[in-house]
């Protein structure tokens, strides 16, 4: 009741077709980013739960991470090659957070092709949230705190100027990948899982929950606090982790490693109508436990609201099988997929 009567916790988004003469530098940002879930001039197709839900393979996924994430340590690479140095720490931060920034909103732009063609999941009962009215400066602002931090947190932790960026420990980074999101969301899950199950601390999730159908911009939808340990406190324990398991997580590796998550948080929040399991290096083997995630999973822990929730996991569904909180799927059943007429992941 308290959201209903907080003209704050409002997920009214009429924005996009208001007066844009009281539009903010901030409505500007998203609308010049054009990083929008849908277009308002194209109609979204409309499934109901029955019918069949197309399938994505892991292997396009794959292609389009590396193909992305490695743009930018070859350009890197080609200045320290020529220049017979590295950039220094402001320079290579501002480097990457631009790489990473234009890589997630050209995967959003890509996101929002495939929902025009392919719908989006529950669109038979409710549309995708948009951005709403009353946060459209959180979600602009989100853009620079949520990819800054982390980026400026491994640059703290790991970068070593003198190494050239393709020098990175090649022998160990399928490794690195795959467990990567498997110990991260280790630590988010039960993160997670408390600030849903204990109530001094629900305060600090309850805005990221007020979107019930979200879409890629509302994936850092949230309180100060909460993206503080989403964006700091998580990372800090999964860099820990696998340095206390003898793995090098230099600063590329982590990049690399990050375009994976980042890549599954985007898609874990577009509510997409297509059957796609988050890519790992580690995928066959969490397969074969039943504890792979697709976006029915996230999507499902959104409309299901606050207190004793389940798919606490957004990389994985393993912590999830073990700790007794998953859910059954509605649309993404084994049954419901069609393997036949498969959808690749789109390069360009």
């Amino acid at each position: 009741m308290a959201s209903a009567r907080n003209p704050k916790d409002s997920m009214k988004s009429t924005w996009r077709t208001a007066n844009r003469d009281e539009w903010s530098i901030s409505h500007w940002a998203l609308e010049l980013l054009n990083a929008h879930h849908i277009s308002l001039d194209k109609e979204v197709p409309v499934h109901t739960k029955q019918d069949k839900i197309p399938y994505m393979p892991q292997l396009s996924l794959n292609i389009w991470v590396l193909f992305y994430a490695f743009i930018p340590v070859l350009i890197n690479q080609a200045y320290f090659s020529y220049t017979g140095h590295n950039l220094g720490p402001f320079a290579l931060f501002h480097f990457y957070f631009f790489a990473f920034n234009a890589i997630l909103i050209y995967q959003i732009r890509l996101l929002r092709r495939l929902g025009h063609t392919y719908g989006f999941l529950d669109g038979d009962q409710h549309e995708r949230d948009g951005v709403p009215d009353v946060g459209v400066g959180k979600v602009a602002a989100s853009l620079y705190k949520t990819t800054g931090s982390r980026l400026a947190l491994s640059l703290y932790l790991s970068f070593n100027a003198s190494q050239a960026p393709m020098a990175m420990q090649w022998a160990w980074l399928p490794l690195e990948i795959g467990l990567y999101g498997i110990v991260l969301d280790f630590w988010f899950y039960w993160y997670h899982r408390l600030m849903h199950d204990v109530s001094f601390l629900w305060k600090y999730h309850r805005t990221h929950h007020l979107t019930k159908h979200p879409n890629p911009l509302l994936a850092a939808y949230a309180d100060h606090e909460q993206e503080f340990f989403d964006m700091v406190g998580v990372p800090l324990m999964t860099y820990l982790s696998l340095r206390f398991m003898g793995l090098p997580m230099g600063f590329y590796e982590w990049w690399i490693c990050h375009a994976y998550v980042a890549f599954a948080e985007v898609f874990g929040h577009s509510g997409l109508r297509i059957h796609m399991t988050v890519p790992s290096t580690l995928s066959w083997l969490l397969q074969m436990l039943n504890a792979e995630i697709v976006i029915e999973d996230h999507d499902l822990h959104h409309r299901k609201g606050w207190r004793k929730s389940h798919n606490y996991g957004k990389q994985t569904r393993l912590w999830d099988r073990i700790f007794g909180t998953c859910h059954d799927r509605i649309e993404s059943v084994d049954s419901n997929i069609d393997y036949i007429n498969t959808v690749n992941m789109p390069l360009f």
